[in-house]
């Protein structure tokens, strides 16, 4: 196919292109669970030129946009992101006014802007902290590529009534189903409550992703991030499904809960390292 051509399908249909049909379901995922109200939440999948190039002139830009700040870390590579404003809910009918194509210059100076955010929209205002998260993990992990954030009703919620000690919240969220400790055995970050949007939210959140998978903005919402788009919704919706039980049980007399030692033979069983500090020194904790 030509590139007049190509480009031609590109616009037409967008949502037959793989990684853009992922990231409308995912985001329609999302939606339905309520996790992602009104424009909220926002999403941003690192991709190789070699998968773009096949449904997408790369040599042809549409725009370029300033960012917030140098990303040279990340200098050359190419990222699909949710735009600024936009639902959630329409992305899926939609993509190519709600998701944007972008391509970091090499000098790290500016986006441009290959496919997508029709109508002179903008990528979501949280790409500080989705790029400074990347940056770390991609350090932590060169396989990484994917950044999510949503409004998980029960973590929000959690954040309420839980202490917010990363231990502690960590260690809860742990004893609420036994597949917790194996899917997150990192644990969960905490920032303070900050107002969104900033760089300085993006670095605080940044520097919890030096050491776990999963960030949570207290009284917002939660980051989670992984290899894919659905290592990391399965994170984000494993912390919510243990976050909904505490909320079930919270108030109510204990009976029974998973102990530190159980805690313990789980990751040795499944082959994980639980975040040190959290569980019981006598039982390898």
């Amino acid at each position: 196919m030509n590139v007049t051509l190509r480009n031609e399908a590109t616009q037409a249909a967008g949502w037959n292109i793989p990684f853009i049909r992922e990231m409308a379901e995912i985001t329609q995922h999302m939606w339905k669970n309520g996790w992602d109200e009104r424009n909220g939440g926002n999403v941003s999948y690192l991709l190789e030129e070699e998968e773009v190039a096949r449904y997408i002139d790369v040599n042809q830009v549409i725009r370029r946009i300033k960012p917030a700040f140098s990303v040279h870390e990340l200098a050359g590579k190419y990222v699909i992101v949710t735009a600024s404003g936009k639902y959630f809910k329409n992305v899926l009918a939609d993509p190519e006014s709600n998701l944007g194509l972008l391509r970091v210059s090499n000098d790290g100076e500016e986006l441009e802007v290959l496919w997508g955010l029709k109508n002179g929209a903008n990528p979501t205002s949280e790409l500080p902290t989705h790029f400074m998260s990347h940056i770390e993990r991609l350090k932590v992990d060169p396989n990484h590529r994917v950044v999510m954030h949503n409004h998980a009703t029960n973590v929000l919620a959690m954040t309420f009534i839980h202490e917010l000690d990363e231990v502690k919240f960590t260690k809860t969220l742990w004893q609420m189903c036994t597949e917790c400790v194996v899917v997150f055995p990192d644990g969960v970050g905490i920032i303070p409550w900050m107002v969104p949007g900033s760089n300085e939210i993006g670095r605080k959140t940044a520097e919890k992703m030096k050491e776990v998978h999963a960030v949570i903005w207290p009284q917002h919402g939660i980051f989670g991030t992984g290899t894919t788009i659905d290592e990391a919704f399965g994170l984000i919706e494993t912390i919510e499904k243990a976050a909904q039980v505490y909320m079930l049980v919270a108030g109510h007399e204990i009976q029974q809960r998973i102990t530190d030692e159980q805690l313990t033979t789980l990751a040795q069983a499944f082959g994980v390292t639980p975040r040190a500090g959290i569980l019981n020194p006598k039982f390898g904790g």
